[in-house]
C-alpha cells in the first residue's frame, strides 16, 4: 500500500494505464492512500466552484485534477482507502458496458460491506451505499481498450473535514432526496464498525483476490520513471489542477 501525495498517487494512475496500453504491465488493482489528506476533482469540474478553497489552504488540504470524470472527493489520511483497478477491456465481458464496467471493477468494495454484516450495494452509476448512505464513489476514464477506474472506501473519514472543503450544490442534494451531505454520507465507523487503516487493507486486498487473476507486484521502474514525468508535467502543475 503506497501512502503519497495527491499528484503523486494520480500520477502512478495514469503511468500504470499508459504502461498496460502498451502491453508493458499486466492488469492491476492498487490500494493506496493520500498523505496529506487531499481533494481530488474530475477532469471536467470548476474547481473553484465545488472546491472551498480558502478552507483547504487554511487545512493545508491540496487540490489535483483527476485525469477520470465524476466530482470532487476528500480522500481523508486518516480515515480513508483510494483503490484503482487499470485492467483491459476483454478481462471481462462485463467492462464492455459502462454501467456493468464500475460494478463489476468495484465489485469487491461490495463484497467487503456484507462481510461486515452492512446492507450494502450500487447506486446509480458510481456510487456504493451501505445502510442506504454513500460509503465510496468511483470514476473511470477509458484509452485504447484499457480502462482506469479509481474510487474511495471511507472507513472513518472526518465528515466534518469534508463538509467543510466540499460545495454540495442544493441542486444536486436535491436530486439526492437529501438537505445536506451528512444526510447522504456515511463511514464504516459512522454504522458503528471502528477497524484500522491495516485492517481495512487486509479486508479489500481479500476482496479483489477474490474476483481478479492476481499476483502482488511493485510498480516497474518504467512506471515510476513515467509518473515521476506526470507529476512534472501534469499533476503537480497549477497550469493543469486550475484549468477549469
Amino acid at each position: 500500500m503506497i501512502v503519497a501525495k495527491p499528484e503523486v498517487q494520480m500520477a502512478i494512475d495514469e503511468a500504470v494505464m499508459r504502461a498496460r496500453i502498451e502491453g508493458k504491465v499486466p492488469d492491476t488493482v492498487r490500494l493506496y492512500v493520500f498523505s496529506p489528506s487531499s481533494i481530488t476533482i474530475g477532469r471536467f469540474q470548476s474547481i473553484r466552484h465545488d472546491v472551498n478553497l480558502e478552507k483547504c489552504k487554511e487545512l493545508g488540504i491540496p487540490v489535483v485534477r483527476r485525469i477520470t470524470g465524476g466530482g470532487s472527493v476528500f480522500h481523508d489520511e486518516f480515515g480513508e482507502i483510494t483503490y484503482s483497478v487499470i485492467a483491459g477491456e476483454e478481462l471481462h465481458p462485463a467492462l464492455r458496458n459502462v454501467e456493468e464496467s464500475y460494478r463489476y471493477l468495484a465489485g469487491s468494495l461490495v463484497d467487503a460491506l456484507k462481510e461486515l454484516g452492512l446492507d450494502a450495494g450500487f447506486s446509480g452509476l458510481n456510487d456504493i451505499v451501505a445502510n442506504g448512505k454513500k460509503i465510496s464513489g468511483s470514476a473511470q476514464t477509458r484509452r485504447k481498450g484499457v480502462i482506469l477506474q479509481h474510487g474511495t472506501f471511507m472507513y472513518s473519514t472526518r465528515l466534518d473535514v469534508l463538509v467543510s472543503v466540499l460545495k454540495a450544490s442544493k441542486v444536486k442534494l436535491k436530486d439526492k432526496g437529501v438537505k445536506s451531505i451528512w444526510e447522504r454520507v456515511t463511514t464504516l465507523e459512522r454504522e458503528g464498525i471502528k477497524m484500522s487503516r491495516s485492517e481495512v487493507y487486509e479486508l479489500l486486498k481479500k476482496k479483489f483476490f477474490e474476483v481478479f487473476p492476481l499476483e502482488e507486484g511493485r510498480l516497474t521502474d518504467y512506471e515510476l520513471e513515467l509518473a515521476e514525468k506526470l507529476v512534472e508535467e501534469r499533476y503537480g502543475n497549477e497550469t493543469w489542477n486550475y484549468s477549469r
